[in-house]
């Protein structure tokens, strides 16, 4: 089952920092990152987002070189476009996605030279998420995690 968590920092580099740090717990199998977007809101207001390359899109590109490289043989020129595009559509249809009002919504709700951290992942090791994310402090916006979980998320973010 995939989780969304949103957090939200006063700092612009926090979520940023924060999503590293998840990054890492990914790198050593702790956790297994479905999506994650940073959004920062600028002292003047200005929306960025960073978002992080989705497994979906890499499965895709993976679908599309191969689909590409096999109609290549059959079409040359058609069979480049043809993968590109069928990886592209790979890659939508297996997208996890987050409803774009939410973001929004978040988005809205931050006050300027603030950030958030969108992370959709599933398989985590609990105590490690937790050890990673507790030198962060942040506002646990929204969260598809169990109530003692979601608890425990609290406390490490204070």
């Amino acid at each position: 089952m995939n989780n969304l968590v949103v957090i939200t920092f006063n700092r612009e580099h926090e979520a940023r920092d924060a999503r590293n740090a998840v990054s890492n717990l990914a790198h050593q199998g702790l956790i297994r990152v479905d999506d994650a977007a940073v959004i920062m809101k600028d002292p003047d207001g200005k929306i960025h987002v960073d978002n992080e390359l989705e497994s979906s899109t890499k499965t895709g590109a993976v679908v599309g070189g191969l689909l590409g490289a096999v109609l290549f043989f059959l079409f040359p020129l058609a069979g480049i476009a043809l993968g590109a595009l069928g990886g592209a559509l790979v890659g939508k249809s297996i997208e996890p996605g987050v409803d774009q009002g939410f973001v929004r919504d978040v988005t809205t709700g931050l006050k300027p030279g603030g950030s958030a951290l969108f992370l959709m992942f599933h398989g985590a090791d609990q105590d490690a998420a937790l050890a990673a994310l507790r030198p962060f402090q942040g506002t646990l916006y929204h969260t598809t995690l169990s109530p003692e979980a979601e608890e425990s998320l609290r406390h490490a973010l204070e």
